[in-house]
């Protein structure tokens, strides 16, 4: 992403209760990642205790997928809205 133009779309970081919180940053890119089929970079985490316990983003050559329980499993992207939505709705089922 060094050499590629980045636009900030959302960067925010919203505390969930005790000793956790959720931080959403998205990129919108000049041109895709490799591995990814659409222009935006992206890591949302739910952090808790200091450890992120789920992550949904992106990386160069790895393409959309998710974190959860120390495993990485591929996501499928279809849009930011759907991606917010997968990943808050992640987050509620995650919670006890």
């Amino acid at each position: 992403m060094s050499n590629m133009k980045a636009v900030p779309i959302l960067d925010d970081r919203y505390p969930q209760g005790g000793n956790a919180f959720v931080a959403i940053r998205v990129f919108k890119l000049s041109e895709s990642l490799p591995g990814s089929q659409h222009k935006l970079k992206y890591s949302l985490a739910y952090v808790v205790d200091g450890v992120c316990v789920l992550r949904f983003d992106n990386e160069t050559g790895k393409g959309d997928h998710i974190h959860r329980n120390g495993k990485e499993a591929p996501y499928s992207f279809a849009s930011l809205d759907k991606l917010l939505v997968d990943f808050w709705t992640a987050v509620d089922n995650w919670r006890p």
